[in-house]
């Protein structure tokens, strides 16, 4: 054990990374504007590059613009000196990062970069440096200090360098108006797409896997389809499939409270009458949202009165919209 202060180490690093942030502030400039101008009107993509920790960051940063909207790569400046560097075509705009702007594995490709007509933007917390001269544009990341007590690992410049990162591909997004349904077309693994692309139709019960039963069906008869399907509940529908009502598993109790002969009580006198539906183009989590409030497990899926579908909340947890 050790009488060591981690709490006040822990709170003096986040405080010397606020005050960076705060400072960052300044350079969201005309040069920022400039260079959100240039990518939204490139033809091609941006090419993020970046060594060591810069290299780390600018990974993220071609993730984060490459899932709002802005088509991105990360290019390691070590491989595109051998081959790598065809991946750039013209008509894509370099985001070379350098926290010292001195980088020499970038230095050496910016003079083909330029050569080859590709626009350049320079990440880098000195406006004096190599990468800074040579650069179309400029967007400064210095900060005061690293949180790194002995000022050598890379720790306030790293979290300015990805809040510029952050700020661009926010504000790309927004003039682009990319929307929650952009988003979840470009994740549709994720928890978050599957809630924004999943719909009613997708998970619902259909067929023969769909429980119904007649009005003059018996209590008995009902409880079977129930146990055959195996969503909780069964619907009661006409000669036409049109919807009457509904009898669920909660029904079933207050029934046996009643001590109704359930071999000759027919359906139709005891189901619900008013029975919760939804469309098949309703989003799933919409689906699940109704559910919650109406405090019950399961929907009846409907088009003009006719019953299409049944689903109940089990479905939408193995869908993963829960």
């Amino acid at each position: 054990m050790t009488d060591f202060n981690f709490r006040q180490a822990g709170l003096t690093t986040l405080n010397t990374e606020l005050d960076a942030i705060a400072q960052l502030a300044q350079y969201i400039n005309d040069d920022f504007t400039q260079a959100c101008e240039l990518i939204v009107n490139a033809q091609g993509k941006v090419v993020v590059m970046g060594m060591g920790k810069s290299g780390h960051i600018g990974n993220k940063i071609a993730a984060t613009l490459a899932s709002t909207g802005t088509p991105a790569f990360f290019v390691h400046p070590g491989e595109a000196s051998h081959g790598d560097l065809g991946m750039i075509e013209k008509g894509d705009v370099v985001l070379a990062i350098s926290n010292s702007g001195e980088a020499s594995e970038i230095l050496t490709l910016l003079p083909v970069v330029k050569r080859r007509g590709i626009a350049l933007i320079a990440m880098t917390g000195n406006p004096s440096s190599t990468m800074a001269r040579l650069a179309q544009i400029h967007l400064c990341i210095k900060v005061p200090k690293e949180a790194c007590p002995i000022g050598l690992a890379p720790t306030s410049s790293t979290t300015a360098t990805l809040v510029m990162g952050d700020s661009l591909a926010v504000a790309l997004m927004q003039a682009k108006g990319f929307t929650a349904d952009d988003f979840a077309l470009s994740h549709p693994g994720g928890a978050l797409g599957r809630k924004l692309l999943l719909r009613i139709s997708d998970v619902m019960h259909t067929g023969e896997a769909l429980p119904k039963v007649f009005p003059s069906s018996t209590v008995r008869d009902a409880l079977l389809e129930i146990s055959a399907k195996g969503l909780g509940m069964t619907a009661v529908v006409d000669a036409d499939n049109t919807l009457l009502g509904i009898f669920t598993d909660g029904d079933l109790r207050r029934l046996l409270d009643q001590r109704l002969d359930l071999h000759t009580t027919e359906i139709g006198d005891v189901m619900g009458k008013k029975p919760s539906t939804v469309d098949a183009d309703l989003l799933a989590a919409e689906g699940l949202k109704m559910m919650e409030e109406k405090k019950i497990n399961g929907l009846l899926v409907t088009e003009n009165q006719t019953l299409i579908g049944a689903l109940n909340m089990h479905d939408l947890l193995k869908a993963g919209v829960m």
